[in-house]
């Protein structure tokens, strides 16, 4: 008896001490590589670094626990999320076809999108598939291994951004919101109107989703939403003016790492805060969030674009001659726009026994100047990435060892 409720007690007692987040030891752990971070360290704020880093505990017969750490967290603090909100759009659209429950339909089915309002455009084919037929699936496999942003939009009409904002309040994700559409300048009244959409297997109609509007606005109480001291306006003309992101997309840290855990552990929450998923989604996603761009027949990518650490910004820098590590799986998706460089990732070494999430942003933009393209990636951000993705493994293989 006395060990069923010991047992009990660690089960309601163990979440509850998981969800205290030690802010010491990253910066710790970065202090003691002064070579690689003493620049960013002196200037957290400049370069708007976040990172969350959670261990991953098992418990024999149990969900694991989730132990978190972080550095400069603020999940009020803006910062742009760029391709990162396409994880959400992969894991709504599934949602989605499964919540439909229409017979026939599955994420395999040939997806026609059509236009219904200004600016809108339309897709009969998809070269890049087997078939040369666009699919939900299809788009996913795009999205995750190189971040391909009609892919992302395509997905965006078909969720409708009702939908999409309605699902991130229901999760829990109320400090991050997905207004348009991605490098199209999608804007306004634009961004509110999605197309009609169709859905065949081979020459059989299965589902058709006519045009929608959202008119609602879904305001955030966000800080540090205007940037720089000027900007490169649509006319390419330089603005003498702050640099506002006010009306952005938005997905903080703590939202991003929440939402990966639940894909990668969903047994770790409770079925209410579960996604509505069939195994084959999770498959799917797990195959395409770990895979290489050179490792994908259907799309293939030329390696000189699109080379094997493309898409690992931690750990690996995006370097091209990076030697990878044989034991090491990155499932991840990361984002670049407007100086920041962000990357939401679980780590999965089977062979030393490590397993953990992180997430973190940096940004670089010593001119001030925004939609310049002029930003030090290479140079500051990049790096970070690398450094700190290498760190943290480093510090779990160490614990390992010990």
């Amino acid at each position: 008896m006395n060990r069923i409720i010991f047992a009990f007690i660690l089960l309601i007692s163990l979440p509850a001490m998981a969800q205290k987040t030690d802010t010491i030891l990253i910066e710790k752990l970065m202090r003691q590589h002064p070579d690689l971070f003493t620049a960013v360290l002196n200037h957290p704020q400049k370069n708007q670094i976040q990172v969350l880093y959670t261990q991953v505990i098992k418990n024999e017969n149990l969900p694991p626990l989730f132990r978190s750490y972080s550095y400069n967290l603020d999940p009020h603090r803006y910062f742009y999320p760029a391709s990162t909100v396409k994880l959400a759009a992969v894991v709504f659209a599934l949602e989605k076809i499964n919540e439909l429950n229409i017979t026939g339909l599955t994420a395999q089915s040939t997806m026609l999108t059509d236009s219904a309002y200004m600016g809108q455009t339309k897709v009969r084919k998809d070269t890049t598939d087997k078939n040369g037929l666009p699919s939900i699936e299809h788009y996913i496999k795009k999205i995750l291994l190189t971040s391909d942003n009609d892919a992302f939009n395509r997905l965006f009409e078909f969720i409708g951004r009702a939908e999409i904002n309605q699902k991130l309040k229901k999760y829990g994700f109320d400090d991050s919101r997905i207004l348009n559409r991605l490098a199209i300048g999608d804007a306004g009244n634009s961004a509110k109107h999605t197309n009609p959409i169709k859905f065949y297997n081979k020459e059989k109609l299965i589902y058709t989703q006519p045009a929608q509007y959202d008119p609602k606005e879904y305001p955030l109480e966000l800080s540090a939403t205007t940037m720089g001291t000027g900007y490169i306006d649509s006319a390419e003309k330089l603005v003498n003016k702050p640099f506002t992101l006010a009306n952005k997309n938005a997905f903080s840290i703590p939202n991003q790492q929440s939402m990966l855990k639940r894909l990668m552990y969903p047994k770790a929450f409770p079925a209410s805060e579960r996604f509505n998923l069939k195994p084959a989604d999770y498959e799917l996603i797990y195959t395409y969030m770990s895979k290489l761009p050179t490792e994908s027949d259907y799309p293939a990518y030329d390696p000189k674009e699109f080379w094997p650490t493309y898409a690992k910004m931690l750990y690996y820098g995006r370097e091209k001659g990076a030697l990878l590590n044989p034991d090491l799986r990155i499932f991840n998706k990361y984002g670049d726009s407007y100086g920041f460089i962000i990357d939401n990732a679980y780590f999965k070494d089977s062979k030393n026994d490590i397993e953990f999430f992180l997430t973190a942003v940096v940004q670089s933009n010593e001119d001030g100047i925004y939609n310049d393209g002029k930003y030090e990636y290479e140079t500051v951000c990049y790096p970070f990435m690398k450094n700190i993705g290498k760190l943290l493994y480093n510090y779990e293989l160490e614990k390992k060892r010990q």
